[in-house]
């Protein structure tokens, strides 16, 4: 009777399985291992198609210590995987791979055609001439370690193998076929799942007078988040943000979206409720507050000049009128008093919003929570609790900010734990 097939299996065909596929089979095929990568879809990589608005951000034009300080918990997690896998050559792989790059001025990495079809093509490629085979329409079902093998049961078989990498994504986008699937098998074999919750979302809230600027873009804003008990029983120069990001900004007509309001999602569903906390947008963060008031106190223009005109000349008009009109302040600059001028500057400077919702995993980027990193080797990602087990991507307790930061950790983990699966 001919010896069982040595196998790898990796569930998932994603970021992360992709490149654990790649680098498992160049080490593994040639000893006569088979890596065989089960994929649900009928497609692989469907996440990265849909990233980026379909232009996939690769990752971010920083070193390895710039994409790990980026992640608030698991930065320190990922330093030997992302050390060993940074940016750079993550760039260098995807050119060798015939997909050139091109970084924009915030620092992210596209792929020079603007089509994330050829990022996922050339991942794919390289998984497949690397010597894994791919399976679509291979949902799993379960996964446990039965008589000295993983079991990995399918719709219609279970199949055997020595190693096993779980890379099935999280809860986020769940069109994509991410919906979080892995959490239960992992917790039935001992892994704690911390409580999951969408993060890099756009957000449900605002009043009356920011709904109707749906659809008005800022370049440039600077959104924060505060416990709210802080926020009521503190002055303002004790609070300190749960999470203070800058960046680009969209109103929308349920909300907000945008990178800096989508970077600070995540600490506001990790709350136990919305009610917990307290978002500002400061809406001239290029200006100080003196700076402003300056402006607004401007008496060359007393007597010709309205408030909202005057603040037209630093932010979209719409934007001027309606934060006037909701201040109470649209009269002319000689009508400003000092105490109102005080009062509009803050209400530029530092507006609440509040928030009511999300929406939620469905439009989420990345999913926040996973599985407990104290629990999985750092270096390798093979499990803690059982050997042979490798989990890597965004299955983890690890989210960064819109810019790469994402991808960039599920292509280092990945690659750590098809390199060391195979080797092991």
């Amino acid at each position: 009777m001919p010896a069982e097939q040595r196998r790898i299996v990796i569930i998932g065909a994603g970021a992360a399985g992709l490149m654990a596929a790649a680098h498992a089979a160049q080490l593994a095929r040639p000893n006569g291992v088979e890596v065989l990568v089960l994929e649900k879809n009928s497609k692989t990589g469907a996440k990265i198609l849909m990233s980026g608005g379909t232009r996939c951000n690769i990752t971010q034009d920083t070193d390895a210590r710039g994409i790990t300080s980026a992640f608030a918990n698991g930065g320190r997690f990922l330093q030997k995987t992302i050390g060993a896998f940074p940016p750079s050559e993550v760039v260098q792989l995807f050119n060798q791979l015939g997909v050139e790059t091109k970084t924009e001025e915030t620092g992210k990495v596209f792929p020079m055609s603007n089509r994330a079809l050829h990022v996922r093509d050339a991942l794919e490629h390289y998984a497949v001439e690397s010597g894994a085979l791919i399976r679509r329409r291979c949902g799993v079902t379960g996964l446990c370690f039965n008589q000295g093998q993983w079991q990995v049961a399918t719709e219609n078989e279970t199949i055997n193998c020595d190693k096993v990498i779980v890379t099935s994504g999280g809860k986020s986008w769940p069109g994509c076929g991410t919906t979080g699937d892995a959490y239960a098998w992992l917790h039935q074999l001992g892994h704690t799942i911390r409580k999951t919750h969408p993060a890099l979302v756009p957000l449900v809230g605002g009043q009356a007078w920011a709904h109707q600027l749906s659809g008005l873009t800022l370049a440039d804003c600077q959104a924060a988040v505060y416990p709210k008990e802080q926020w009521l029983n503190r002055p303002a120069k004790r609070r300190k943000p749960l999470i203070e990001r800058r960046g680009g900004w969209l109103f929308t007509h349920q909300g907000f979206s945008g990178p800096a309001a989508m970077d600070v999602s995540g600490a506001i569903t990790g709350q136990a409720s919305f009610e917990d906390t307290v978002m500002t947008v400061d809406f001239l963060p290029y200006m100080d507050s003196s700076e402003l008031e300056s402006l607004l106190s401007n008496r060359s223009q007393q007597g010709r000049s309205t408030v909202s005109n005057q603040l037209g000349k630093v932010m979209p008009t719409r934007l001027a009128s309606a934060l006037t009109l909701h201040a109470g302040q649209d009269c002319p600059l000689s009508q400003l008093k000092r105490q109102a001028l005080q009062e509009l500057v803050a209400a530029i400077k530092s507006c609440v919003v509040p928030i009511r919702g999300t929406r939620g995993f469905e439009k989420a980027e990345v999913t926040a929570g996973g599985v407990q990193l104290k629990e999985v080797d750092p270096k390798t990602m093979q499990s803690k609790r059982h050997p042979g087990l490798y989990i890597a991507g965004e299955v983890l307790d690890v989210d960064g900010p819109i810019g790469g930061y994402n991808f960039q950790a599920a292509f280092s983990t990945g690659r750590a734990a098809g390199l060391h699966a195979a080797a092991e």
